[in-house]
């Protein structure tokens, strides 16, 4: 059968090959020649779409093509082409299902891939994925919200500077800076000699509070200390200030004591003693007073490393007070010398453990110094182009380099300490009152090393604050998971 299906077959191309007659191509996909016997190119009656391909492959030879097709018709019609499973065979032997997928024309202008991108997943999932990453990267990489729990901001008015510092907690005893002030406002210049605040000062003062006031008001602060030290303590006019200020800026200072201000600055530079100390003496030279603490750990270390401090002070005497004294543009050796024996003189009735005593068997005992001074003095000893933190904060200094860097200063005059890039003419008059302060404590407790800190008040207040408020033990909620069944 198949045998005299294919000769039958080859009569007819030869036929028509006789006639000159060629068949229709279509250019989508190749088709059965006109007049054949292939059941897919006569499809059953009623059938829309193989019904216009039938029409559209009917050319010179559509006179032709019924009678093929009735042949075509009439030998399905006396054959038995199913098999025992219910399928359609055709004359092939092959099942007419698949020999149409296989012969079906495809429209020219309907590519086959142009259904399945309508049905594409909906893009607008997209976005709302894009939206969640980062939230889930920030709760992985932080441990604060800010949007749940907002930042804090602590203020720092001294005698000299007015500085602030806005910040969120990270990991465990540690916070990221999101914004930063600092400006030179001397509120306690003329303060030695009248005692009271000079107009001048509190307009310079005023003036940078305002700016401070528009950076909080434009963040989402969950909690702030503003602190006023020395300058206002020992104002007869502080007070009438701090109302000015809250009048003009909108922000309500505090005026910390003595014990509070020393404590704080243990607590700001804590995580610059390192965890093998067993004693220490931190120092704060500020504008218009000095704090001295003094920290000995036994037994295990607290968290809070203020509560280690045995003894403190605090001396009535800074850069600016020291230097109005003593004049701080033309310093020799002398004038040098004198305010050192002024400083020594205070400290005299400090009543603390020498160095001896403090100094043990694996002690590690050391100094740490968190003012300008002694990042002034690190940043000279560096040599740096200009002044730069990442390089001067916890940057360790035998007594000798201490000792050549402060020889080093007061050989230069007025107009060379300008120009250093780390003195600035803003501090040229008042840095070595300030090394004086430093020499004065450095013989009360000789010790082989110091380290230099650029931080204070600062951030023990940002310390504090976050320790009390428990942002580093709270238990942050992960993103949700959901176990498969």
């Amino acid at each position: 059968m198949p045998g005299s299906q294919r000769s039958r077959r080859g009569k007819r191309k030869r036929k028509r090959g006789s006639a000159n007659v060629q068949p229709p191509v279509t250019v989508a996909a190749p088709q059965a020649p006109a007049g054949s016997e292939h059941p897919q190119s006569n499809p059953p009656a009623g059938s829309g779409p193989k019904k216009k391909r039938r029409r559209r492959s009917r050319g010179a030879n559509a006179s032709a093509r019924p009678a093929d097709a009735g042949r075509q018709q009439a030998a399905n019609s006396g054959q038995d082409g199913t098999r025992p499973g219910g399928q359609r065979q055709s004359k092939h032997g092959h099942d007419s299902g698949h020999r149409r997928l296989q012969a079906r024309p495809l429209p020219q202008n309907t590519p086959p891939k142009e259904q399945p991108r309508q049905i594409a997943p909906p893009v607008a999932q997209q976005p709302v994925q894009r939206d969640q990453r980062p939230e889930q990267a920030q709760r992985h990489h932080r441990n604060f919200h800010p949007e749940q729990d907002g930042l804090y901001a602590a203020l720092d008015l001294g005698t000299n500077n007015c500085r602030l510092l806005v910040a969120q907690p990270t990991r465990p005893g540690q916070f990221r800076v999101v914004d930063a002030f600092s400006r030179i406002v001397r509120l306690g210049e003329g303060l030695g000699a009248s005692g009271m605040l000079s107009e001048g000062a509190m307009d310079r003062s005023v003036e940078a509070l305002r700016i401070c006031a528009a950076k909080l008001a434009s963040k989402n602060i969950r909690r702030m200390r503003l602190i006023a030290t020395e300058a206002c303590r020992a104002a007869g006019n502080g007070e009438v200030f701090l109302e000015r200020v809250t009048a003009e800026t909108g922000l309500s200072l505090e005026i910390i004591n003595r014990e509070t201000e020393a404590r704080l600055a243990v607590s700001g530079c804590a995580s610059l003693i390192g965890r093998e100390a067993r004693s220490a003496v931190l120092f704060d030279i500020g504008g218009g007073s000095s704090e001295i603490a003094v920290l000995q750990i036994e037994g295990q270390r607290q968290p809070r490393l203020a509560n280690h401090i045995t003894h403190w002070t605090s001396l009535p005497v800074g850069v600016v007070t020291l230097s109005e004294r003593h004049g701080g543009q033309h310093v020799t050796p002398e004038i040098f010398e004198d305010m050192v024996q002024e400083v020594s003189g205070m400290l005299d009735g400090f009543e603390a453990p020498h160095a001896s005593a403090l100094n043990g068997a694996d002690s590690g005992f050391h100094m740490i110094g968190t003012s300008g001074t002694v990042t002034t003095l690190a940043g000279v000893y560096l040599n740096l182009p200009r002044y730069d933190r990442r390089q001067v904060d916890g940057l360790w200094m035998s007594a000798d380099e201490v000792t050549s860097m402060q020889d080093k200063l007061v050989s230069l005059d007025f107009e060379a300490r300008a120009a250093n890039p780390c003195i600035g003419p803003d501090r040229a008059d008042l840095v070595l009152a300030g090394c004086a302060i430093l020499e004065a404590i450095r013989r009360r407790f000789p010790t082989d090393r110091m380290r230099v800190a650029d931080r204070g008040l600062r951030e023990g207040l940002l310390t504090e604050m976050m320790a009390d408020d428990g942002v580093w033990r709270r238990s942050r909620a992960r993103p949700p998971y959901q176990r498969g069944n």
